[in-house]
């Protein structure tokens, strides 16, 4: 099978280790187009046999998560896996939905980030946490993101935790913006909880346990309802359907003159047997994706 199942993935596990399990499942060549937290749950999802050539339509996705935040303690790592390092009393007053509100709204719009040492980002050939194991300390430039919305979710006082809603665009780093929040608010604080609840347009509600996969691999209806082939994946682009000349030279690299608009188009021959995936841009069409 060649194409997206979209998982919902557990606590307690990498994301390496469900591509593992879900390639023994299908058997088939397995990837994904971005890792989450062994502690993080929610959507992610994976790329089975040829589709892995849908990577680039995917890794520039915004996000939606939902974040637990606890405030008074700071760890090494800025999530829950880390060692506490501080500790900070919390005044009564702090925690109100009109104080916290107004300090979430502050990270609204386009801003920089520096990126927490526990990451997997590469400097100069070597990721973050690898120095941050061997107590290296690195000089971390700023990255620009941008966060769509925020919204406080739910107070818990006696927790002294906050449970928000963000959306925000690639390489936004949850565990950075929860330090940064708590440092607004006058305290320190790390990601207790993380679940990602929308990848593009991939929902929570379109994903499945791996247990539900593992159940149902060979069950048509399911499949044909939480499988993302390409034709799915592009539903909603147009369609062309080709000669058999104009075919072989599509086939074969050849850039076509078309009167269309710049965008994806599905291609067909002409006995409606789907081909791929082409491309226009300034009324050349050329192949993109050849199953």
């Amino acid at each position: 099978m060649d194409g997206i199942i979209v998982i919902n993935k557990p606590k307690g596990c990498t994301s390496h280790d469900v591509v593992y399990k879900v390639k023994k499942i299908f058997n088939e060549r397995v990837g994904h187009t971005g890792t989450l937290d062994p502690n993080a749950t929610g959507v992610l999802p994976l790329l089975i046999g040829k589709g892995t050539k849908l990577s680039k339509y995917l890794i520039n996705h915004d996000k939606i998560y939902e974040v637990v935040l606890k405030i008074g303690i700071k760890t090494d790592t800025a999530d829950s896996e880390g060692k506490i390092i501080e500790e900070q009393s919390i005044k009564s007053n702090l925690l109100t939905d009109k104080n916290v509100i107004n300090v979430l709204s502050n990270f609204q719009g386009k801003q920089e980030q520096i990126p927490p040492i526990y990451s997997a980002i590469k400097v100069n050939g070597k990721k973050l946490y690898e120095y941050a194991r061997n107590g290296e300390k690195l000089d971390l430039k700023p990255r620009q993101i941008e966060i769509y919305s925020i919204e406080l979710l739910k107070l818990n006082k006696k927790e002294n935790e906050i449970s928000f809603k963000v959306e925000c665009s690639k390489g936004t780093y949850i565990r950075s913006l929860c330090e940064d929040i708590a440092k607004k608010l006058g305290t320190i604080g790390y990601m207790k909880e993380l679940n990602r609840i929308k990848v593009g347009k991939f929902n929570i509600e379109d994903a499945v346990t791996i247990e539900q996969l593992q159940e149902n691999i060979h069950n048509t209806e399911f499949m044909n309802k939480n499988f993302y082939t390409f034709k799915k994946f592009f539903s909603k682009n147009k369609s062309i359907t080709m000669t058999n000349k104009d075919l072989r030279r599509f086939l074969n690299g050849i850039k076509l003159n078309v009167e269309l608009q710049d965008d994806l188009y599905k291609i067909y021959d002409n006995s409606n047997k789907f081909i791929g995936i082409g491309e226009v841009r300034s009324n050349r069409l050329k192949r993109e994706i050849i199953l």
